[in-house]
């Protein structure tokens, strides 16, 4: 059976060209350039996933987000041009996953989607208490099935490519992790972003953990080489 995707933007030729390319990957999915529109069909029917907008008129992408968490856990990723990690930061509290920025590439917003739904799949399979989905390292607790990740018992919201990070840099304390590899961790095999892409998660990354601990240094930066997490 497919899997639903709700996509909700204002901008008619991203709603077409978007839509048209994930059909053709298979999935169902319901197109929604008025956001009001998108928060009554939702509520009364949730997607498997959706796909929002955050700069859109009368509703925009994080009331729409507010309203809909309201009644649905759906997984949803927002799509912005904003350069602004205070509005990044409220719709993770809000219950975003994740976030693609305009102008982006259609391949990344299908694996983006593919790993989330993976995720939920897998939340849904195990066991809410399941320990193997727990990995703990020191004073950092991550749980894959709940996508949560805490720091000496304060939760740090991340985005699912944040999240992969961490994951990879932790699985093996001590260990050096090339950008190359990280990239992989984070968006596959298939799907190439520059160096800079994977410092500036790992910035945003040093900066969420020290807003709850100022003394985190558990990632190290090994200059012309990449990147470990302080064994522990």
């Amino acid at each position: 059976m497919s899997q639903t995707i709700a996509l909700v933007d204002d901008d008619r030729n991203i709603v077409t060209s978007v839509s048209m390319a994930l059909e053709a990957e298979g999935f169902d999915v319901r197109p929604f350039s008025d956001s009001t529109e998108a928060l009554r069909s939702l509520t009364e029917r949730p997607a498997d996933l959706a796909v929002l907008d955050i700069k859109m008129p009368r509703l925009d992408g994080m009331e729409l987000l507010a309203r809909l968490r309201q009644a649905s856990s759906m997984p949803v990723i927002f799509l912005t041009s904003k350069d602004d990690e205070i509005d990044e930061l409220m719709g993770l509290r809000m219950g975003a996953d994740d976030y693609i920025r305009k102008p982006f590439s259609q391949r990344l917003l299908v694996e983006r989607i593919r790993a989330l739904l993976r995720r939920e799949a897998m939340g849904a399979n195990k066991g809410a208490e399941d320990p193997a989905t727990v990995m703990v390292r020191g004073d950092l607790a991550l749980d894959s099935a709940r996508h949560s990740c805490t720091w000496r018992g304060q939760v740090i919201e991340l985005t699912l490519t944040e999240f992969l990070l961490v994951k990879a840099l932790a699985v093996r304390p001590g260990h050096v992790k090339s950008r190359d590899q990280l990239m992989d961790a984070a968006y596959g095999e298939h799907i190439y972003v520059d160096d800079r892409t994977i410092d500036s998660h790992i910035k945003r990354l040093r900066k969420k953990f020290k807003a709850v601990d100022g003394d985190f240094s558990q990632i190290e930066t090994l200059y012309g080489v990449g990147y470990r997490y302080k064994d522990v």
